[in-house]
């Protein structure tokens, strides 16, 4: 089904999660009160995850593609959360390592 090669979805994937990491760090800056800055992150990750998802729907299958995109954007997340100062425990690292798995799973 894919037109695109391996290279070019996983590139798409990654700037797929990045966009919607970048919207949530956004919305996070945007809990103490909407600022411009926290506007724009939000819709340019927003904007930039909506094109490159687009492209990937065009070309590859929707389940694979979302469970990649989910992973990837757990990841950087809690990276952001940690970032942040807002740590992780067990029960949130072991959610991750639940996508994560679901991921390999889906993928194998």
């Amino acid at each position: 089904m894919s037109d695109l090669n391996f290279f070019t979805v996983s590139i798409l994937i990654c700037l797929t999660a990045l966009g919607y990491a970048v919207a949530t760090y956004g919305m996070k800056l945007a809990t103490g009160g909407i600022s411009p800055h926290a506007a724009a992150l939000v819709a340019l990750g927003l904007a930039a995850a909506v094109c490159a998802e687009i492209l990937l729907l065009r070309n590859s299958h929707l389940s694979v593609v979302y469970l990649a995109i989910v992973a990837i954007e757990t990841l950087l997340v809690l990276g952001i959360a940690v970032w942040l100062g807002e740590g992780l425990n067990a029960q949130q690292i072991a959610g991750a390592g639940l996508v994560l798995s679901g991921m390999a799973l889906v993928l194998q």
